[in-house]
């Protein structure tokens, strides 16, 4: 317990922290205002919550497999969606480029699913805090592409 609690502020400075400041960095204007949106789109309010607590869930899976197989596939897998997941918004918010955010989503949504299937085996618990993440990006995956077709 002591090496989680040592290792999980950095993560979660680092997963909250970049997810805060690339969120505020790339607040939806005027342009995603005058988007049109399919009838499934949640209310703007609702994204903020979701994604501060499925980034502590992100946050926290990530201590627990740097702890347990630092040097592993499965850490890669991690830091892939990492990387993903921070590139989708400015794609998206700031160059506007919803085709390519697609992609971007599309990727991270084979990334946090592959973490699932190769934590499973390591720490079962990771796998499972990412099982909300994956319902989530996959919805958000839905609505990028929804949005591609309407505009």
């Amino acid at each position: 317990m002591m090496p989680l609690l040592r290792t999980l502020p950095f993560f979660l400075v680092l997963v909250v922290g970049g997810g805060l400041a690339i969120g505020y960095l790339t607040t939806p204007g005027s342009w995603y205002a005058g988007l049109e949106k399919p009838a499934f789109n949640p209310p703007n309010w609702l994204f903020g919550p979701v994604w501060a607590a499925l980034y502590v869930l992100i946050a926290l899976a990530g201590a627990r497999i740097w702890l347990r197989a630092r040097q592993s596939s499965v850490m890669r897998l991690w830091w892939i969606q990492l990387v993903l997941n921070f590139a989708w918004s400015p794609v998206f918010f700031s160059l506007h480029m919803i085709g390519s955010a697609l992609l971007i989503i599309l990727l991270l949504a084979a990334a946090v699913i592959a973490f699932v299937i190769a934590s499973w085996r390591i720490d079962r618990m990771s796998a499972l805090m990412f099982l909300p993440y994956a319902a989530w990006v996959l919805f958000a995956g839905l609505l990028n592409g929804a949005i591609l077709l309407l505009n």
